[in-house]
């Protein structure tokens, strides 16, 4: 999957031009071009990373990085702030404000293209390595593998990238609705009980050989893969079964 990366740029020249370029990078543009355009995308569907412009209408940059630095699920967020305000007490400004980078205009497509891959391999390394993994699953996305353990885990390409988008986000909840975008697409016509079925059959896949089951239903929320709150089939059931005990165990410092 392609990191999602939100363009906030109120001249759609520049917006056209940064998009263009961006995804002939390989990476996915959601565009905005106001500040309150942008809010209401990072609520229907947080990208990976915020390309914003300082100057814009209804919404400054400088406020929008604010609120999203004080919202618990986007305080993270990586920000790259675009401006042509090259003085130094304003970079500072930007930088204090909660941007993890900072870019005057004018500049070459190319310096900021790399300077996104640079903040996506610092808050991001799952963006740019080859090996997956948490816990005892390893995920091999050049050989198109994984592995449970020293077990080999047989899954079909719909489960496959369910799990790597796990792999890229542990330990945080996505609703049946974002799973469907982040990995079906939008364009596909597909029930919210597809996402149920499929969790079902990667769980199946994962424990397979006996193994604590690491992906976790939020009630009312959706599924996550965490270690907070680990299941371990109960004797003589099977990875597939009910019969099951909780089994709490210390968060993996990362």
């Amino acid at each position: 999957m392609r990191p999602v990366i939100l363009i906030v740029e109120d001249e759609p020249p520049l917006q056209k031009l940064l998009a263009y370029n961006l995804e002939a990078a390989g990476f996915a543009v959601v565009q905005a071009y106001d500040g309150e355009e942008a809010m209401t995308l990072v609520e229907e569907r947080a990208p990976d990373l915020v390309l914003l412009d300082w100057m814009l209408p209804q919404l400054s940059g400088l406020e929008i990085c604010r609120r999203l630095r004080r919202r618990p699920d986007t305080a993270h967020l990586p920000i790259i702030m675009l401006t042509a305000r090259g003085e130094e007490p304003d970079r500072l400004r930007g930088l204090d404000t909660g941007a993890d980078d900072f870019v005057t205009k004018p500049f070459s497509p190319a310096e900021l293209i790399a300077r996104i891959r640079a903040v996506l391999r610092r808050v991001r390394p799952a963006f740019v390595e080859q090996v997956l993994s948490f816990h005892d699953i390893r995920m091999d996305l050049a050989a198109h593998r994984v592995f449970r353990g020293e077990r080999e885990v047989q899954l079909s390409p719909t489960e496959f990238r369910l799990l790597r988008h796990f792999l890229e986000h542990p330990g945080r909840v996505f609703s049946r609705t974002q799973l469907l975008d982040r990995v079906w697409g939008t364009d596909l016509d597909i029930e919210l009980r597809t996402v149920d079925a499929t969790i079902r059959r990667l769980r199946r896949a994962l424990n397979a050989g006996g193994e604590a089951d690491l992906l976790r239903t939020v009630r009312a929320e959706g599924y996550s893969l965490d270690r907070k709150l680990a299941i371990e089939p109960a004797d003589g059931a099977d990875a597939g079964g009910v019969s099951a005990r909780p089994r709490v165990e210390a968060s993996p410092c990362r």
